[in-house]
């Protein structure tokens, strides 16, 4: 199975496989698209585990760097995707008017989460953003509430780059050092993926901590 992922990494198709379950998946947050990610890294990582054993050492460079560029490309498709449907998640919502805040006000989770981002992002704490992207969710909920906040591009724009480019780094290290410290099995893209999930895990609980609220001054 890896040896035909691996033979179909660097194919245009699996470049658009992947960009656009990342694209939709602010809209469906179930579909798998860090997994993606994950597989298609690992099997590219395979092919250069593969390309390091029985060749000269001259040859093995050049195939190393040939799949280092091929990390990097897919580092750059999935970030600029993941950028690509926060965009398209945002305007929806800023246009959506009255039908988006029905929706979010039904929402627990989504109010809080607009009350939130509305001074986060103009005080310099989009952060929230970068956290958001690895959390379950956590991408539409802010995309959708920046967009009915109508926050400007400005404000969310160079936040949701550095998410995704955050996110598509940390999913694509991942699949490509788990192919080369655990092999070819099930096994290193399971821990990869483990790993995404205690990723979100952490960003779900660093979004949920409750500010700290300045000390009163001393009375006089």
């Amino acid at each position: 199975m890896w040896e035909n992922l691996g033979s179909l990494s660097g194919t245009p198709w699996v470049y658009a496989i992947v960009s656009l379950s990342i694209v939709l998946d602010v809209f469906v947050p179930i579909l798998p698209s860090g997994v993606l990610v994950i597989a298609a890294a690992t099997a590219a990582g395979t092919g250069t585990a593969a390309d390091a054993v029985g060749r000269v050492e001259a040859t093995s460079a050049v195939h190393n760097g040939a799949h280092l560029a091929e990390m990097l490309s897919l580092v750059v498709c999935a970030a600029t995707a993941s950028v690509l449907g926060d965009m398209v998640a945002y305007r929806l919502a800023w246009r959506g008017g009255e039908r988006f805040d029905r929706t979010i006000g039904r929402s627990r989770r989504l109010t809080a989460a607009q009350e939130r981002l509305g001074t986060a992002l103009t005080r310099g704490g989009g952060g929230i953003v970068v956290l958001a992207r690895f959390a379950p969710a956590g991408r539409s909920v802010v995309s959708l509430g920046a967009g009915v906040a109508h926050r400007t591009v400005r404000e969310f724009l160079p936040w949701s780059a550095l998410a995704g480019l955050a996110w598509a780094a940390y999913s694509v290290s991942l699949g490509y050092f788990g192919s080369h410290w655990l092999g070819t099995s099930w096994v290193s893209t399971a821990l990869s993926v483990l790993a995404l999930v205690a990723a979100g895990s952490a960003a779900v609980f660093l979004m949920r901590r409750p500010e700290r609220q300045p000390a009163p001054a001393p009375a006089h």
